[in-house]
């Protein structure tokens, strides 16, 4: 099976563009690859939120909204899986989710357990964590999902024989990623032999983007920083 790590350009509060962007990136997968993998948070950018719960609740979306719908539509049309990070609506609570499109369903919504992508000082109770880190299965393949700093906060939690998919938002400078690298590779073995993961490239703040091949502790393979184009890599 051929997994995707996706590194293209996401803006804040352009999910026209944004959709673009991963249907740019399907075109390119298009025959050769199974799972087309996006980063933390990319359908609505990262820093879409303003922390007002009554103009966030109209950003974040739903898991039976159109939109959700129609990237179903596109897995079908390219015949490529999405695995995506976006803010998501359930009634008046607000999520950083990743969800998992197969074959023209979701297969699988994960929301993130940590607190770091929400300004805890700015925000109320809408803005919510999940409680599950369940395994499941895709295509036979016992996965997991983190989001960014889950796997430094709870690693305990997401545990796993199979494979752990790791999208992040990460807007290090290059001389720090070099000094992190490592660091990530470490973190990620903690939990699993083989993880994959994959950042945003973006403009406001300067995200440098990357993705990352893990095995054992190593860095197997990785995309280069400060450049759109998908890391294939066989699992």
């Amino acid at each position: 099976m051929n997994i995707g790590l996706a590194v293209y350009t996401s803006q804040n509060n352009d999910m026209a563009f944004n959709i673009g962007q991963m249907e740019k990136a399907l075109e390119q997968a298009r025959d050769n690859i199974d799972l087309l993998c996006f980063g933390e948070s990319f359908l609505q950018g990262f820093d879409a939120l303003s922390w007002n719960a009554d103009d966030d609740i109209e950003i974040a979306i739903a898991q039976n909204s159109d939109v959700i719908q129609h990237l179903c539509d596109l897995t079908l049309f390219y015949k490529t899986d999405l695995l995506f990070g976006y803010f998501e609506k359930d009634g008046n609570s607000l999520y950083s989710s990743c969800a998992l499109l197969e074959r023209g369903k979701l297969l699988h919504n994960y929301r993130r357990i940590s607190t770091g992508w929400k300004v805890i000082s700015k925000t109320d109770e809408h803005y919510r964590e999940g409680t599950d880190t369940l395994e499941f299965s895709y295509r036979g393949m016992p996965c997991k999902i983190a989001l960014c700093g889950d796997l430094w906060e709870f690693p305990e939690r997401f545990k796993t024989s199979g494979l752990l998919l790791w999208p992040v938002y990460v807007n290090f400078s290059l001389e720090e990623w070099s000094n992190f690298e490592q660091e990530y590779a470490d973190q990620a073995y903690l939990v699993a032999n083989r993880t994959l993961m994959v950042n945003v490239l973006s403009d406001e703040p300067i995200s440098h983007g990357g993705a990352f091949d893990f095995g054992n502790g190593h860095i197997v393979e990785q995309f280069p920083y400060g450049k759109e184009g998908i890391l294939v890599v066989t699992v």
